[in-house]
């Protein structure tokens, strides 16, 4: 089993950047899509960024141009670099194998304006 672990949120002022990690134990990790997903308060669950195994991206509309996402199959990571936070970035920020229905239990991104 693939647990994913997220780490690395915090709080920001807006217009700052923040890395998140996620590190993934087992040997199949590289083999997997991950995404980076994100809730605020009192809103759905909705896909921030994808990466395939073999490192092609897609974002939500809202954050291209702002986030990226990068994955190091040798180390068993997946990181989201975010710059230009906004106030309706706020939220948590959860790390997961789609296909396998593994998720993390998310780190919390707060922008203050």
């Amino acid at each position: 089993q693939v647990q994913p672990v997220e780490s690395g949120g915090g709080l920001v002022q807006a217009g700052g950047s923040l890395r998140l990690s996620c590190a993934a134990s087992g040997s199949t990790f590289k083999n997997y899509v991950v995404g980076w997903y994100r809730q605020g308060p009192g809103t759905r669950r909705d896909l921030v960024a994808i990466i395939t195994a073999s490192g092609t991206t897609n974002y939500a509309d809202s954050v291209k141009g702002r986030f990226t996402i990068s994955r190091d199959n040798a180390k068993s990571m997946v990181y989201l670099e975010m710059n230009d936070l906004k106030p309706e970035d706020t939220a948590v920020y959860l790390c997961a194998l789609p296909v396998l229905n593994f998720w993390g239990k998310g780190t919390l991104v707060t922008v203050s304006s």
